[in-house]
């Protein structure tokens, strides 16, 4: 059998790890050979000689093969199985994700949307865990792991081998692990969704597409909680067969509902929104998805004890230090304008000076322009790619240009420590709203570089 991956990037490298110890379907892995396609661009794939292999993985960034191999429809109805307008044809066209979904033999609870994915998902696991923790505390034996995967880190056929029955896996589906899936699961949840990937996806169509892949193959028996207060997530959700769950919640009474959001140490309304949407997961998972249910019983101390321990994820909003009255925050991870619009509300009764830019890619001008309409924001220094045509239009006195980060952190001091007063600190916050890739190996790079930075300011 002859077995091909295009990219090498994590995703890439872990499909190559698995197949090289176990087997595809009946063929035995020595009788597996592999190879590995990288440094190519959409447009060679057809030159690839692919037709020579049994099966391809592509990875999460590869459009799937079916823009390459036009079908003649698009309209898949609620339900409806579309594999066959796919992959019927010699050679078959999958991903790890569609591998894990068919050989994974535990429940798994799916996450997407634009923002908020990684920390939804990483509420979940921690509510998951501390629950297991209090039923099975006497039993080690039969205590069930769960497992995060997917965009957030871990690849998914990393820890296939260890999964087992009676285990939980949360996975946090981006727009190109969801692009060609055929198949969901028993619980979903669909965040907000904003324009995003535009450098990839055709089209904002082809994006909301992708994304709908989360509701669009449910049974009538699955969950599919969703945030109500956005039109294109709403849109997606009410063309769904599954036992709709919209939130933020406004139809409870709950008192302990208050005071499990109250606990949260994490900043923000989208927190306490991303804290909602994973108590509804739960209890879908736990008590037909009646929230009063789950808070009532007796598992309330161990949700409560779950989030109001949740100390976040590293570059989302995460507090770094005072200093002057100045008040420092990481918000790296934000690589869409969406993320760089919920960091602004979540400081939006400090005066703000936001970092931002990065590598330009397609969204539209209009929707640039958002960076300089929140009313806390007093100036934005510029980075990147971007800067110049983020800065295109606006009053020199709304922004500065930097050249590098270390300019950028030097300038956001100065103009915050103009504003600052002990009574009502001033925020610097880096939230780039774009890609790190014009002058960082990605956010993770960009994050150290600046908490670097501010922890050497004296």
């Amino acid at each position: 059998m002859k077995l091909a991956i295009l990219g090498y990037g994590v995703e890439g490298k872990s499909i190559e790890k698995y197949f090289q110890t176990h087997p595809y379907e009946n063929v035995p892995p020595e009788n597996i050979e592999i190879k590995v396609f990288n440094d190519f661009k959409d447009e060679d794939i057809e030159n690839l000689g692919l037709d020579d292999y049994d099966v391809i993985f592509r990875s999460p960034s590869v459009r799937p093969h079916y823009d390459f191999k036009k079908y003649e429809t698009d309209i898949v109805e609620p339900g409806e199985s579309t594999e066959h307008l796919y992959f019927q044809e010699k050679p078959y066209w999958t991903s790890a994700t569609k591998y894990f979904f068919q050989h994974c033999p535990c429940e798994i609870i799916a996450v997407s949307g634009t923002k908020g994915k990684g920390t939804t998902c990483s509420m979940i696991t921690a509510i998951l865990q501390s629950i297991h923790q209090q039923i099975y505390q006497s039993s080690k034996k039969d205590n069930p792991q769960v497992y995060l995967v997917g965009n957030i880190g871990t690849p998914c056929l990393d820890v296939l081998d260890k999964i087992e029955a009676h285990d939980e896996v949360v996975f946090e589906m981006s727009s190109f692990q969801l692009w060609d899936l055929h198949t969901s699961s028993s619980v979903s949840v669909l965040l907000r969704i904003e324009p995003d990937h535009l450098n990839v996806h055709y089209d904002l169509d082809d994006y909301h597409y992708a994304k709908s892949t989360l509701a669009r193959y449910k049974k009538a028996t699955d969950y599919l909680i969703y945030f109500r207060d956005n039109e294109t997530t709403k849109s997606i959700a009410e063309a769904s067969l599954a036992h709709k769950i919209p939130y933020p919640i406004d139809n409870t009474s709950n008192k302990r509902l208050s005071e499990v959001l109250d606990a949260l140490q994490i900043p923000g309304n989208h927190n306490r929104e991303n804290a909602e949407a994973a108590l509804l997961a739960v209890a879908a998972r736990y008590t037909n998805g009646n929230i009063d249910t789950l808070l009532d019983s007796e598992l309330f101390p161990a949700v409560k004890s779950a989030l109001a321990n949740f100390q976040g994820l590293p570059h989302r909003c995460q507090f770094l230090r005072e200093l002057n009255n100045v008040k420092y925050y990481d918000d790296n991870y934000s690589s869409a304008l969406p993320a760089l619009d919920v960091a602004l509300k979540t400081f939006e009764k400090n005066p703000t000076v936001l970092i931002c830019g990065g590598m330009s890619r397609g969204i539209d001008q209009q929707i640039k322009k958002r960076v300089f309409s929140a009313p806390n924001l007093e100036k934005a220094i510029l980075i990147g790619e971007s800067a110049e045509t983020l800065a295109e239009g606006e009053k020199p006195e709304r922004y500065e240009l930097a050249s590098s980060l270390a300019e950028a952190v030097k300038k956001a001091r100065v103009a915050a420590e103009k504003i600052a007063t002990k009574d009502t600190p001033a925020i610097v916050v880096m939230s780039p709203g774009f890609p790190s890739f014009d002058m960082f190996k990605n956010f993770t790079e960009r994050g150290e570089q600046y908490i670097k930075l501010v922890k050497e300011l004296k």
